[in-house]
């Protein structure tokens, strides 16, 4: 025993009284203490020796491992002998069996000192192995309880997957086992809510929480600090703001209330509207509707129009053809990555249904006027696809984009959204068309323009807040600024296959 001169030093734990190391055993059986490596480690403090923990393979679990007999080691593990002692070489081992969550896998505790195991030293390896039995089960409990919780967050993920794909049917089925009635709605609202991605799991938590489990929470596969949240009630929506308000740095953008089929587009609603939730000062924005411009045509010229520019997809079969119209909607709001995290694919799925959506339009979508006009024909056709026959407006004249583009709300609507931008002296709409001509590239926009690169960046970051309209971040934003250019005549209008017909 170490101990100073006047004797009251500290005593090891095998000389102290006879329950001071049973106490000390039984801390680490506490919520912060349970940790094999601890208690194997404090067993060889204990016992003035070495001491580690196999598992049924002879893999060493924790501590270090003493020489042994690899044989009885063995034999221990498989229950043939529940104990074994040696000694020799001035060392003395003893080997207990240490049964894990699966009876027919059990490990091995092995002890090694130079003293011999008197009593007091064999009950402390027998109560350890007991302790360490008990974390190896409630550890297992642990794992398995996360297997679950994993489990159950994919499960919620596909659902939303499918709800993007436009797959209803098949996302109510999945949802009906765990979630009965969860999506018995014909409509709902999609939130995102921020937070940092380290806390992300705890926000998901108090979401289902908040929420009493009347709307899919998932966790966003795109943007590791966002949680989204798919709702068809109102309550829950104000859940959602109260849950927002007391948490720091913690923001919610909310979609308009959209048909089930239409969650792409809503999620697309509440990322914008998360944009503008940064700026205020209750840290939550709803998306407001403004004037789309495609509102400001004749919907039955629209309508005709549309039809003739994804005709061409009409032949396919239709699951393929919803795919690859679901995939393209997603893949013209954001980039290829987060639009594959969103659909659980890879994005050289998501770069090769694009492509094959761009051979069958005769167009190429690093055009940004190409997209710009896809996004409307695909909005529109969305907007039609629950709309009955004979509410549908009858148009039998073939309409160019051109004459569709030139109406007098249209041009109207254009010149008040781009004359915003005459008011700063460095010419910012001469810099955003040269960028939107370019497809949004700096560089090639500033050799037309005879700038830096860094001089367009700015000029198009600058313009974003007069427009009211993010653009470096492309998407249904850009789409109307390109739009007005096309209405007005600035840009000259993509080549679609529908224009080799005057479309």
């Amino acid at each position: 025993m170490a101990g100073g001169e006047d004797g009251t030093g500290q005593a090891g734990v095998s000389e102290a009284g006879p329950s001071a190391w049973a106490q000390e055993l039984l801390e680490h059986l506490r919520p912060h203490g349970r940790d094999v490596g601890r208690v194997v480690a404090w067993l060889a403090d204990a016992l003035r020796g070495t001491a580690c923990l196999l598992d049924a393979s002879g893999a060493l679990v924790a501590g270090t491992r003493p020489p042994l007999d690899e044989q009885l080691a063995g034999a221990v593990a498989a229950g043939r002998i529940a104990s074994a002692a040696w000694e020799g070489r001035g060392r003395h081992l003893r080997l207990v069996r240490v049964a894990g969550p699966n009876p027919a896998a059990a490990g091995v505790l092995a002890v090694s000192r130079p003293e011999p195991f008197d009593r007091r030293a064999a009950d402390i390896v027998g109560h350890t192995a007991h302790v360490l039995e008990l974390l190896l089960k409630a550890g297992e409990t642990t794992a398995a309880g996360h297997r679950l919780e994993r489990a159950t967050s994919d499960l919620r993920l596909a659902i939303l997957q499918l709800l993007m794909v436009e797959d209803t049917v098949s996302a109510r089925r999945v949802a009906a086992g765990l979630w009965p009635g969860l999506l018995d709605t014909d409509s709902a609202c999609v939130y995102v809510v921020e937070g940092s991605a380290e806390e992300r799991d705890r926000l998901a938590e108090e979401c289902i929480d908040a929420t009493g489990e009347r709307a899919l929470v998932v966790l966003c596969p795109a943007v590791d600090e966002h949680v989204i949240v798919v709702t068809p009630g109102e309550a829950e929506a104000r859940e959602l703001r109260s849950l927002i308000g007391p948490r720091p740095r913690t923001f919610l953008g909310g979609s308009a209330r959209q048909s089930l089929v239409r969650t792409a587009t809503a999620y697309g609603q509440a990322v914008s509207a998360l944009a503008v939730a940064h700026f205020r000062p209750d840290k939550a924005a709803v998306y407001a509707e403004r004037t789309h411009p495609e509102r400001l045509v004749d919907p039955a010229a629209l309508r005709c129009w549309t039809a003739r520019v994804l005709g061409p997809l009409d032949a396919l079969p239709h699951h393929t053809r919803a795919e690859l119209l679901a995939t393209t909607r997603l893949g013209l709001e954001f980039t290829a990555v987060n639009a594959a995290k969103v659909l659980g694919v890879s994005r050289n799925t998501v770069r090769a249904r694009m492509e094959r959506v761009e051979a069958l339009l005769s167009t190429r979508f690093s055009d940004l006027t190409a997209r710009a006009v896809v996004h409307v024909a695909l909005n529109t056709q969305e907007g039609l696809a629950g709309a009955p026959a004979d509410q549908i407006p009858a148009h039998d004249d073939p309409v160019s984009l051109r004459d569709l583009l030139s109406g007098p709300a249209m041009v109207t609507w254009a010149q008040d959204l781009l004359s915003r931008l005459d008011q700063d002296t460095r010419d910012l709409r001469r810099t955003l068309r040269a960028w939107i001509a370019e497809g949004g590239n700096a560089e090639r926009a500033a050799q037309r323009l005879g700038v830096h690169a860094q001089t367009v960046r700015e000029h198009v970051r600058s313009a974003e807040p007069v427009l009211e309209r993010r653009l470096l971040a492309g998407g249904s934003d850009l789409y109307e600024v390109v739009l007005a250019h096309l209405a007005l005549g600035d840009l000259e209008p993509p080549a679609l296959h529908a224009t080799k017909a005057g479309v």
